[in-house]
């Protein structure tokens, strides 16, 4: 069993930064994938940042440059530096891992983002 447990969201200016940690506990590394989504109201869960256990990175269009994803593996602990944020990035971030295949998933509660003036 995978638990996640994600924190560091708060309030923030245009322009400020935040870093997200999510804590893992069980054998996460079993899981190819270590991720962090976002949904905002309305909006559909979008995956922003992707790290594999190969240490490939990806990351949506709209981050790339301005975020970071990375781990600390002795800790299992998940991270996104979020830097030069804009209001269109307040949302609810989730941390989580999947399998290779994709069919096999843990989610974290999530924490919100809010980015305002």
């Amino acid at each position: 069993q995978v638990q996640l447990v994600e924190s560091g969201g708060g309030l923030v200016q245009p322009g400020g930064s935040l870093r997200l940690s999510c804590a893992a506990s069980g054998n996460i590394f079993s899981f190819y994938y270590m991720g962090w989504y976002r949904q905002a109201p309305g909006n559909q869960r979008e995956l922003v940042a992707q790290l594999t256990t190969d240490s490939r990175t990806s990351y949506a269009d709209s981050v790339k440059g301005r975020f970071t994803i990375s781990r600390d593996n002795a800790k299992k602990i998940l991270f996104l530096q979020m830097n030069s944020l804009k209001p269109e990035d307040t949302a609810v971030y989730y941390c989580s891992v999947q399998n290779f295949g994709r069919n096999r998933e843990y989610w974290g509660q999530g924490t919100q983002v809010t980015i305002s003036s």
